[in-house]
């Protein structure tokens, strides 16, 4: 199959190489997917970097990529629950970093893969995994419900994105800082928009001058925005800075699993995934390029 490798850690894009590697082996309880499109995430490129290297075992060459949707092509033993030609998706990380889903075809544990919804076409169904799983476990972690008021960070982020959704479908009420180019998105999305930078505590304030009662970090660095604003007994988290539990006692760092059972809830849900462009295998250097700027609002997807 084809696929894009990369050797060696490297901070650019000058280990990535596209061409044949040998198919996946399909073990027990495992599905073989055909790629129909692949998410890219920032953790892909800074997994190349060596930036979870203290974490996570690898094991050279690697196939970047976690986020999957495709159609099942061969079950492993024991997969009772999957069916060749079945249309699925999953957030397909595994213990060891090397075989992803920058590929024309990837095994995958089939506990972290679901059905596909007719709702969304191949490339949404790609973004939907690790953002959509991570926003759905940072609002359990904060047990979010109808009566709390919701301070999400970086709110049009991939991450940010579907935590205003989940959290609307839930009833909460949430505010959301973003760039001012992104207020209309947010506000379509259910979100409150205030714009981040000098004064956010005090805009925040203005617009939930009890305090919020939950916080989701996004984007990191935001701790000392968050105590300012979060009312008494109020509860936080964030996935980009791993101190927070420390610094606060309040506070709680999210890693997310893959999970196919929650994410089958997840599509349940009315979505809006919004994708921000599509790259052949031989132009992910270019979506990675794209995914370091920072800028991009909506899912970057590879089409094997």
């Amino acid at each position: 199959m084809r696929a894009v490798t990369y050797d060696a850690y490297a901070s650019d894009n000058s280990r990535l190489w596209v061409g044949e590697v040998p198919d996946p082996k399909v073990g027990p309880g495992q599905v073989l997917i055909e790629v129909r499109a692949a998410g890219v995430n920032p953790v892909d490129w800074k997994l190349m970097a060596g930036g979870l290297d203290g974490m996570m075992d690898v094991w050279f060459p690697v196939i970047p990529g976690w986020d999957v949707a495709g159609v099942v092509r061969a079950t492993g033993p024991d997969t009772p629950e999957f069916a060749v030609g079945d249309e699925v998706l999953s957030y397909a990380r595994k213990d060891v970093v090397h075989g992803g889903t920058f590929a024309e075809l990837v095994a995958v544990n089939a506990a972290s893969v679901a059905k596909k919804p007719a709702s969304l076409d191949w490339n949404q169904a790609a973004g939907v995994p690790l953002a959509g799983l991570t926003a759905q476990r940072s609002l359990d972690r904060l047990d979010v419900g109808p009566d709390d008021v919701l301070l999400v960070h970086n709110a049009s982020g991939g991450v940010g994105s579907f935590a205003v959704q989940i959290a609307r479908h839930r009833g909460a009420r949430v505010i959301g800082t973003a760039s001012e180019r992104n207020h209309d998105y947010l506000s379509e999305l259910g979100a409150e928009p205030i714009a981040y930078g000098d004064g956010v505590v005090e805009r925040i304030k203005q617009a939930a001058p009890d305090g919020v009662t939950a916080v989701a970090d996004f984007v990191g660095g935001q701790l000392e925005t968050t105590l300012a604003v979060l009312a008494q007994g109020g509860r936080h988290v964030s996935i980009a800075d791993p101190t927070v539990e420390q610094k606060a006692a309040s506070g709680h760092w999210i890693w997310v699993r893959p999970d196919g059972a929650k994410l089958a809830g997840l599509v349940e849900l009315p979505l809006k995934v919004e994708v921000a462009g599509t790259f052949t295998l031989e132009k992910a250097g270019e979506a990675f390029d794209a995914s370091r700027e920072g800028h991009t609002r909506g899912k970057l997807i590879i089409t094997p």
